[in-house]
């Protein structure tokens, strides 16, 4: 599977962006999907998670309530909306993929190492 990340841009504190990931191969739908973010100075974290049939999703309380993870498994496809927007949520995103039966239940993987493909990363920085 290989990633393609895109949609970061430059936005005032309050406003939205959508970023958008599209995938590439006939499995798509196999995958778990996760945003993940990684400001300057900082690891790499976890921000969002969507199962294969995008039935249920998972956020990190940073987001929760402000960003929204889809999924259009026609297109192959994983979006992230992101609302509200904060200085704080500066930082470069980052779209993975995880075999979906990795996710067994609950809540889903957030480690770095569980991901088995990234996209590039999109920058998105948040002005005050």
């Amino acid at each position: 599977v290989q990633l393609q990340a895109s949609g970061g841009g430059l936005v005032q504190a309050g406003g939205s962006l959508r970023l958008s990931c599209a995938a590439s191969g006939r499995t798509f739908s196999s995958y778990a999907m996760g945003w993940f973010r990684q400001a300057p100075g900082k690891e790499r974290e976890f921000v969002a998670a969507i199962r294969g049939s995008g039935f249920s999703t998972y956020y990190a309380d940073s987001v929760k309530g402000r960003f929204t993870i889809s999924r259009d498994n026609a297109k192959n496809t994983v979006d992230l909306q992101m609302n509200s927007l904060k200085p704080e949520d500066t930082a470069v995103y980052y779209c993975a993929a995880i075999l979906s039966h990795l996710w067994a239940a609950g809540t889903p993987p957030q480690n770095l190492q569980e991901y088995d493909y990234w996209g590039q990363g999109t920058q998105v920085t948040v002005s005050s």
